[in-house]
């Protein structure tokens, strides 16, 4: 049975987001990105192989080295799985405001 990390579990980690922001302005190898944190490399290609899993980032053979790409297109899922969300919040948090607004209103 072949299972497959959950998109969400894979983003909630601190350094997988931060491999996450390195890749999105350039490919980088795994040894490159590594070089940016204070840990094992071993550590550094787990958190390689989940985001990979995940289908966040593309690796792409280049003679003896494995460069790392973020994949735009599943980026743009999670995007459009968050929106409606964040609209509501953007909503609710607007209305809050104007319920504050009138009330330090009155209170004048």
């Amino acid at each position: 049975m072949n299972l497959r990390r959950d998109v969400f579990q894979a983003i909630a980690d601190p350094t997988r987001r931060a491999i996450l922001t390195l890749v999105a302005s350039q490919a980088m190898t795994a040894g490159a990105i590594a070089a940016n944190f204070d840990t094992a490399r071993p550590t550094v290609s787990k958190h390689l192989a989940i985001l990979t899993e995940c289908e966040l980032l593309r690796s792409v053979q280049t003679g003896r080295e494995i460069y790392y790409h973020l994949n735009p297109q599943k980026m743009k899922e999670i995007a459009d799985f968050i929106e409606p969300f964040r609209m509501m919040w953007d909503d609710r948090f607007n209305k809050l405001e104007a319920v504050m607004k009138q009330y330090k209103a009155k209170r004048q």
